[in-house]
């Protein structure tokens, strides 16, 4: 129970979990359990998300309010559209997952030491993209992997986890084709879990997590 005597659910090898509505002020839900494929996937669909330091610590989440970024509502500046009508680089889909998720593991970002992408993730990423649910776009300069992101798909709502730039700008050049693409397919929003500047300056906002569950529910299969 923390300072605000909120519960903390100790998982087993059952699998469910506690009401969101359990979890502290900060988000936190629940320790434990594991990192199958079908853990992660109900975890995703019922608005919940992993996020630790330590793979024999796992915590799992559900902040409120949560921020997502509405894809008709990505924002391009003048510079990213110049950008965008050049071919300086190239997008993929799906051909080096491995390759982006080591990349958000192993970039530095300012602020942070370390990178919450353990083994254990990488691994259980790995296995979840082989069910066909996790996904990566991949930005190329030439035959240079030079930036991308990946996450889960659930059908009209893509939870985004994480991404990198080796050259400036070719992350949000990901985010901004992946923004069209889910705009043409009619997805709800993209789950960007917490708020950052970076991604506030590209249009992400906060709803509330009663919101963001209620599309969950409507919305996915």
């Amino acid at each position: 129970m923390d300072n605000n005597g909120s519960k903390i659910t100790l998982l087993t090898e059952e699998l469910v979990f506690p009401p969101i509505s359990q979890a502290t002020k900060d988000g936190l839900l629940a320790v434990g359990g594991d990192l199958s494929p079908e853990r992660i996937l109900l975890a995703y669909k019922l608005g919940i998300f992993p996020w630790f330091n330590d793979d024999s610590f796992i915590l799992w989440w559900s902040p409120d309010p949560r921020t997502v970024l509405f894809p008709e509502k990505i924002r391009i500046s003048k510079s990213m559209r110049k950008l965008l009508s050049q071919n300086r680089f190239r997008l993929s889909f799906n051909t080096a997952f491995k390759e982006v998720v080591r990349a958000c593991a192993s970039i530095k970002r300012k602020g942070q030491e370390g990178s919450w992408i353990t083994t254990g993730i990488e691994k259980a990423y790995y296995k979840l993209h082989e069910t066909g649910y996790a996904k990566s776009y991949e930005v190329w300069e030439n035959e240079a992997l030079v930036g991308g992101l990946y996450g889960v798909d659930l059908g009209n709502v893509f939870c985004g986890e994480s991404m990198f730039s080796i050259k400036s700008n070719a992350s949000k050049f990901a985010l901004i084709k992946l923004a069209q693409e889910l705009e043409d397919k009619q997805y709800s929003f993209i789950d960007c879990q917490q708020h950052s500047a970076h991604l506030e300056s590209l249009g992400a906002e906060e709803i509330s997590r009663a919101e963001f569950i209620r599309v969950l529910e409507n919305k996915t299969p």
